[in-house]
């Protein structure tokens, strides 16, 4: 194995470019599979409750499976775990395609959260690895790749419906395309510099408090996240009222931002460091959301979107940086364990808006996940390990 002193500059330049096309590559597969529910719950004659159904599967699949991805990681590396996993997660993706009736595609989609929650700890212990060689954060641009990942793969889902090209050869598609980035760039992974404590263990028993803590600030942004992927044009079509043709630019604005904040984010926290860039993205989330409270008007909606969008893009890749550091805990447990807690955030958050907004009104949900905000400011400031 290569010290990391002895990478040249142009070797962690291509390190980097292949790690983020891993990344790449596992946000195509998710994209691709949202970019054809509405063709496949057609096909299959899906109704609202049962899509519901088949979209908790996905999720529940991932949390059964934190503690194993974190151990298959801390055993054997993140190099050997993600050069595997990365090829079967566009293969059940096929089988995705190939589902015909409810059953199938609900077991289907529960292998699907299963493999893409090891494709999450694994690739993202592999930049932790990378940032180790780096020697300083480049953690946001590596989930800057997976959000322009979703942005192409919504291209070519659309592409593919107007081809009248049926799920399962566009899948297929996406197969071979992240096959060919397999074989062009799986030899520039990182082979893991930490050694797994032979302590044994349950990966849930005495959990570091620190981990715990990055978690819940994991969970507040990504349910703030999750909030608005799922109600951001709900919000502006029964809030603002914008004109039909114009509801996605909610969506969109934050959207647009957070993947713009991930590419830019890195810089800032050499410049700034950690503490400070999340505590500024706990006031973004806080002030972009009360402003859409408000005052609901469009123009102003549409940049207070903008200022979320920028307030969440950095949050989970520090965290994740951060527990993949911890000097007690092996990287894929720590990362699994931040994780587990984490996606609880981005599993609950939407259900929570629905509920609330229902019993009273959608300003009140945004209200409430604005104080995440500046909960996540305050916590951010008491813990020393954001320290720089």
């Amino acid at each position: 194995m290569i010290s990391t002193s002895e990478y040249t500059s142009k070797q962690k330049n291509r390190i980097r470019l292949a790690v983020s096309l891993f990344y790449f590559s596992q946000g195509l597969a998710f994209s691709s599979w949202a970019s054809r529910i509405p063709t496949i719950k057609q096909n299959l004659g899906i109704s609202e409750g049962q899509l519901g159904t088949l979209l908790l599967l996905m999720p529940i699949g991932q949390l059964c499976t934190m503690a194993l991805s974190g151990k298959l990681v801390a055993k054997y590396g993140s190099k050997n775990v993600l050069k595997i996993v990365v090829l079967i997660y566009p293969l059940v993706l096929c089988c995705i395609g190939l589902a015909q009736d409810f059953y199938q595609l609900a077991t289907v989609l529960f292998f699907f959260g299963v493999i893409g929650n090891m494709c999450n700890i694994s690739v993202n212990t592999q930049g932790v690895e990378v940032e180790k060689v780096y020697g300083k954060s480049i953690m946001s641009s590596f989930h800057g790749a997976w959000s322009i990942a979703g942005f192409t793969g919504a291209l070519i889902g659309l592409l593919m419906m107007n081809l009248h090209i049926n799920t399962f050869y566009h899948f297929v598609i996406i197969y071979v395309l992240i096959v060919i980035n397999w074989f062009v760039n799986n030899k520039f992974l990182v082979a893991s510099t930490t050694v797994q404590s032979k302590e044994k263990k349950s990966i849930f028993s005495k959990p570091d408090p620190t981990l715990i803590q990055l978690g819940v600030i994991g969970f507040l942004s990504m349910a703030t996240e999750g909030a608005m992927f799922d109600w951001s044009g709900v919000y502006f079509q029964d809030i603002v009222k914008a004109p039909t043709n114009l509801v996605v630019v909610g969506y969109a604005s934050f959207m647009i931002m957070m993947a713009t904040g991930r590419f830019v984010g890195d810089y800032f926290v050499g410049k700034y460091g950690k503490q400070r860039v999340m505590q500024f993205s706990g006031l973004l989330m806080f002030s972009g959301l009360m402003l859409s409270v408000f005052v609901p008007q469009f123009m102003i909606c549409t940049l207070a979107f903008m200022m979320v969008g920028l307030g969440v893009a950095c949050n989970v890749p520090i965290v994740y940086s951060v527990a993949g550091k911890n000097k007690n805990v092996n990287p894929g447990v720590a990362l699994a364990m931040v994780s587990s807690i984490s996606f609880l955030g981005f599993l609950m958050g939407p259900p929570l808006i629905g509920y609330i907004a229902e019993a009273f009104d959608l300003r009140y949900s945004y209200a409430l996940f604005a104080c995440f905000g500046l909960i996540m400011l305050l916590m951010v400031g008491r813990m020393k390990i954001f320290k720089d």
